[in-house]
């Protein structure tokens, strides 16, 4: 029900916590041309308004029929016009109703029906706003507690999960690290409490917010704008409704709200767009994002440089360069590692298969379902998985990186092609290296993103992968002969499978066996045998093809990896030759053999613990002192991929580094030339389908509009660059390990 308060001359003025430096009251002059352009005041004698004490800076005459109550502070209000794109208004006041309000030097309020408890910057415009207000006990969508408030009323962000065990608490410089690192380690109690610390740090906990709209700030033609903090250079057009929200922009970076948007309880990034009927409600949006077209963002964290339209994603976590573009897009419960792709009509997120609605899925980086793919929850992928269009009845559990994943139309089990893309799709794995790169447009980079498909992330699933291949190789090498038949749809060489078969049979379980399998794999790569994993999906597993192949291509990849990895420790150290002193050098370093992906940026396990005790310990108090740490993990990076790499070299050939001989390194070279050269010329083939394929040339009348349409081979530039980039490649690949054989 609503209070009625009866107001009388003797009622003392609220104190706002406004500073007056600088400025003076109103003179009679003052006050009576403000009653004669029909203003008025709650303060009959208008004490209650003060202005700018510099002479010349107060025009009375700009300010007409508007209502000020409470303590007012205006600047400097002088006859001039403020324009942004084709709106263009007179500065000062009018026709407006200000309850304890602080306005900045040249600013235009024009029609705003309630503005109340803000502070306002220079050169702000706010244009035709039916409400803009802010309590007392604000947060602006961080997840702080005020004085007096009970620990229920604390917003979580119920990212990864929809029962809310993985919560995280907004803060205005969280990223998608922090909130990885929150929502995983959850049964460490005593850094859970502390993360919930380190985002009260600096909080004082007063009951005396007032609403804040810096510099050069357009809002226009809105409903609602309560608890918000509208930094630099904001353009927010036709906005809905947006509550307890700080809108990160500057001027390199400004961000933009459009037309019936609803945010509630949260942060949008820096230099990121919110359009056409988005609704954001309990949310942390990222550096360079794009929202719009009716998306629906729910209880989830959108990672930098993402692009999300027509679609609904509720309790995520999702890291940067995420794209998901369709209306019938459904993604719930999950933590996708970046670089992702969610096509039309997949509905990932077929939550309630239980009891209860708390199924989840992990993805790593690029994860690419197909057209109208759905999933069970739980489910896992390694990074770089391709699904094929299909529905997926049971739990997946997918460990081979840039693989294939497809149903069988007569089959219960799935079929998973691994390295497929290393075989069929090389062109994609290069695009993406350069393509993400040119698309972060962000100018301040606090979250580190590996834009490299081969970095230690991926590389530790494919080392991981080339072990279960080896594994299931043992097994198949034990079938029964019906088993074998049924298993080799084709073999070129028999009598190798039937000696490696008896040699197999010969041995019980351990290195023995294993090494006979390997020994396998390697002199029989074209053989197209099958393998069974009964780990890839619950109840029926998988199918795996051509595994010998994979095998062999994870294998160069690897190789690949190590001697890009040490190319560029090379490029920072001003070597193209290694030399046993450089081996040495790197061999220093410790060695790291697990890596996370923490939020875009691929860090060692064993550092992060390193950060978790400090955080623990009290050596780390702000989350300031979290970010410095990816910094400094961010500039060891490369020293720590260094040693990785050698020890995958020395996996890769079971020998110690100082045992390799130069028929070892010519090895490496002409493994790691090949995948160069394959990279080139698998993208090239693949762009000259484009151009020469029949079918893609039905819809234009002649060549010579299919060339105006669609350009020419020649004329691609990411084929130039990629082919001077490959023969740079390939002229150092030379010189690498010339001192060393």
């Amino acid at each position: 029900m609503s209070q009625v308060t009866i107001l009388s001359k003797e009622k003392k003025i609220t104190d706002y916590n406004i500073s007056i430096e600088g400025k003076r009251k109103l003179t009679p002059a003052e006050v009576y041309t403000l009653i004669q352009n029909r203003n008025i005041s709650s303060d009959p004698d208008w004490q209650n308004v003060y202005v700018s004490d510099k002479p010349g800076e107060f025009d009375p005459t700009l300010v007409v029929q508007s209502e000020f109550n409470g303590l007012v502070v205006l600047g400097t209000i002088r006859p001039a016009t403020l324009k942004y794109h084709d709106l263009e208004l007179r500065t000062g006041i009018y026709r407006s109703v200000l309850y304890g309000v602080t306005i900045g030097d040249d600013c235009v309020v024009h029609n705003v029906s309630y503005l109340s408890n803000y502070k306002i910057g220079n050169r702000v415009m706010l244009f035709n706003i039916q409400e803009m207000s802010c309590t007392e006990h604000s947060k602006f969508g961080e997840g702080i507690l005020k004085e007096g408030e009970p620990e229920e009323n604390r917003i979580w962000i119920g990212v990864g999960n929809e029962n809310g065990n993985r919560s995280v608490l907004a803060f205005k410089d969280m990223i998608p690290a922090d909130a990885y690192l929150w929502s995983r380690y959850r049964e460490d109690s005593a850094l859970m409490d502390k993360f919930v610390e380190l985002t009260e740090a600096g909080n004082d906990r007063k009951n005396d917010t007032v609403g804040i709209v810096e510099d050069d700030v357009v809002i226009k033609n809105c409903t609602l704008l309560k608890d918000a903090y509208i930094c630099s250079f904001a353009y927010i057009k036709g906005a809905f409704k947006l509550k307890n929200i700080t809108v990160l922009s500057s001027e390199q970076e400004p961000s933009q709200i459009g037309e019936g948007v609803e945010m509630v309880n949260g942060i949008m990034g820096y230099g990121s767009h919110v359009f056409y009927q988005a609704v954001a409600v309990r949310f942390i949006i990222g550096r360079n994002c794009h929202l719009k077209y009716g998306a629906r963002l729910l209880n989830s964290i959108l990672g930098d440089n993402s692009t999300v339209s027509c679609c609904e994603l509720l309790n995520n976590l999702i890291y940067p360069f995420h794209e998901q573009h369709h209306n019938s897009s459904f993604l719930i419960a999950s933590t996708v590692m970046g670089q992702s792709n969610i096509a039309s009509a997949a509905t990932i997120g077929s939550n309630h298969n239980s009891r209860s609605p708390d199924g989840e899925m992990i993805a790593g980086r690029g994860f690419w379902p197909g057209l109208c793919s759905d999933f069970k929850y739980d489910s896992k992928f390694a990074s770089f998985v391709l699904v094929a269009k299909g529905s997926y009845q049971y739990e997946l559990n997918v460990t081979y990186p840039f693989s294939l994943v497809a149903t069988s139309k007569n089959e219960d089990c799935i079929h998973i092609i691994p390295a497929y893309w290393f075989m069929y799709n090389m062109f994609a794995i290069v695009r993406n290296k350069y393509k993400f790169a040119s698309r972060d447009k962000r100018i301040v980079k606090v979250q580190h993103i590996e834009t490299n498909p081969l970095a230690p992330d991926t590389i530790q699933e494919v080392v991981q992968a080339v072990s279960r291949i080896i594994e299931l190789t043992q097994r198949y090498l034990k079938l029964p002969d019906d088993m074998i038949g049924k298993m080799t749809p084709y073999n070129p060489n028999p009598e190798i499978l039937k000696d490696f078969r008896n040699r197999a049979c010969s041995v019980s379980e351990g290195d023995e066996l294993r090494q006979i399998a390997k020994d396998y794999l390697h002199h029989n790569p074209d053989s197209q045998f099958l393998l069974t994993d009964d780990r890839c999906q619950k109840k029926y597993g998988a199918v795996i093809y051509k595994p010998a192949q994979a095998y062999r291509e994870y294998r160069r990849i690897l190789k690949y990896f190590a001697v890009e990895t040490l190319m560029d420790w090379g490029l920072i150290h001003q070597t193209e030759e290694l030399c046993a002193e450089d081996i040495k050098l790197i061999e220093k370093n410790e060695l790291y053999t697990k890596w996370i992906n923490v939020g875009g940026q691929v860090i060692p396990e064993a550092r992060i613990y390193d950060l978790f005790n400090d955080i623990k310990s009290g050596k780390i108090s702000t989350w300031q002192q979290v970010h410095e740490f990816y910094d400094l993990c961010q500039k060891n990076y490369i020293e720590d991929k260094a040693r990785y790499a050698l020890y995958i070299l020395e996996q890769l050939y079971t020998l110690p580094l100082n045992k390799f001989t130069g028929e070892v390194y010519s090895d490496i070279t002409k493994d790691v030339s090949y995948v160069s050269l394959n990279m080139l010329e698998s993208s090239i083939s693949s762009r000259e389908k484009d151009f020469k394929d029949f079918f893609r040339s039905i819809t234009f009348r002649n060549k010579e509009e299919k060339d105006a349409v669609l350009g020419t081979l020649k004329d691609n530039s990411f084929l130039k660059t990629l082919k001077a980039s490959t023969d740079d490649f390939n002229a150092v690949l030379e010189k690498l390990f010339r001192n060393l054989r």
